[in-house]
């Protein structure tokens, strides 16, 4: 069982917390178009505002060490991955002003207007190029900012950056509330789940998804499968997939795990003649596909198939859409599951990334148990996998307790 302080844990009233929180938002134009993880958030600000604490908020947006390797130079990359609209939309949400530190970090202008205000977001953090190298120097520089230290950033979690592995060595630190949820809840369907147990998995490559394959089998009663990755299933299977996405590597794969009668595949599966949103479509059975035809979504019958195992369910975790369901032709599967969900007296649970947009989507998300904002960090969790940022509070207990 992991051990790790929780904002309760430590006296916070009065103190400069540094909290690292995922703010990497989708951004045209200056808009923000999904506030989801920004108010995912706020309740741990809002814990520590109420405790009369000096928040400095540090997130990344984007990649920018991919155009730095592009030899973008630092003006430019700034102009793509500014976190400004973003101090702006987190005002918005709370009512309170929030200081933005435009300048780099390691400015005295910047540090010296630290501690004079409520709520400080430090510029994008992957500016510095010691964020993604875990430099202990960065770290420390970041960590005498204040007195104790916040993850609250679930979605990052399961990256050896600075901001999540190396400031802990520094300060008290804690796991934030919304780590402190991610954790708690997931933890309990991965380790003492209520049975019936459900796992639900879509996705495109079986190579990405076979340690979380893996793993499910050894704690679900049943595994559905859905995405693309079923037509590696049907190819392992000897049968027709058309056009359908091939996992080439995951073919020898796909015969070991289909060993295990845990596994549940559709029956049927909506085609089309292109990959469209306007495409013609049909339902034909599962391996009957014919050439230049690509499958899209699961079909009715595999629905029902689905429904039926679910009915009982009182804990499902499900992790990748089963569908392509960005179009409204093809997002069926993955909406009438999600409704589905919504009907059961269980544990739900969404593994983040995809899935998390497709329920958001749909209106269902704040219908179900818990919709993590952590898509690669959850598949980590879900693959039995350590996360680094965890491990580094784990450590942290050890050295502050």
């Amino acid at each position: 069982m992991q051990k790790f302080f929780t904002l309760k844990d430590l006296d916070v009233k009065g103190k400069r917390v540094l909290v690292r929180v995922d703010f990497n938002v989708p951004i045209k134009g200056g808009k923000i178009w999904d506030v989801t993880k920004l108010k995912a958030s706020i309740p741990t600000i809002e814990y520590l505002l109420k405790n009369k604490c000096k928040l400095i908020l540090m997130s990344h947006l984007g990649r920018p060490k991919e155009l730095f390797a592009e030899g973008k130079t630092l003006d430019e990359v700034k102009k793509e991955f500014t976190l400004k609209p973003v101090a702006k939309e987190l005002e918005n949400l709370l009512g309170k002003k929030v200081f933005f530190a435009e300048d780099s970090i390691t400015q005295d202008s910047v540090i010296s207007h630290i501690p004079n205000e409520d709520i400080t977001l430090l510029e994008n953090i992957q500016f510095h190029k010691g964020e993604t190298k875990n430099d202990e120097t960065f770290a420390k520089k970041l960590a005498s900012l204040a007195e104790l230290y916040v993850n609250d950033g679930f979605g990052q979690s399961h990256r050896e950056y600075a901001s999540f592995c190396a400031i802990p060595k520094f300060l008290p630190s804690c796991a934030g509330l919304l780590v402190e949820k991610e954790l708690k809840i997931m933890g309990k369907a991965m380790e003492a789940p209520e049975r019936p147990f459900i796992g639900i998995l879509g996705g495109a490559k079986v190579s990405d998804k076979i340690k979380v394959i893996e793993n499910l089998l050894t704690k679900v009663d049943k595994l559905l499968l859905g995405g693309a990755m079923i037509f590696t299933f049907y190819r392992a299977q000897g049968k027709n997939i058309g056009n359908s996405k091939l996992d080439e590597a995951g073919v020898e794969t796909a015969k070991k795990l289909l060993q295990n009668k845990k596994i549940v595949l559709p029956v049927d599966v909506v085609i089309a003649d292109k990959f469209d949103a306007n495409a013609e479509s049909r339902i034909v059975s599962a391996g009957n596909i014919p050439e230049n035809w690509l499958g899209l979504d699961i079909g009715p019958q595999t629905i029902w198939n689905f429904k039926e195992i679910l009915k009982n369910a009182k804990t499902v975790v499900w992790n990748g859409p089963l569908g392509v369901f960005e179009f409204d032709k093809f997002a069926n599967g993955t909406k009438e599951i999600a409704k589905y969900l919504t009907t059961l007296k269980a544990t739900t649970i969404i593994g983040g990334g995809d899935s998390a947009a497709a329920v958001e989507k749909f209106g269902y998300a704040d219908k179900l148990t818990h919709v993590s904002t952590g898509g690669g960090a959850s598949l980590e969790f879900f693959e039995g996998k350590k996360l680094p940022g965890i491990e580094a509070l784990e450590e942290s207990y050890k050295r502050f307790m």
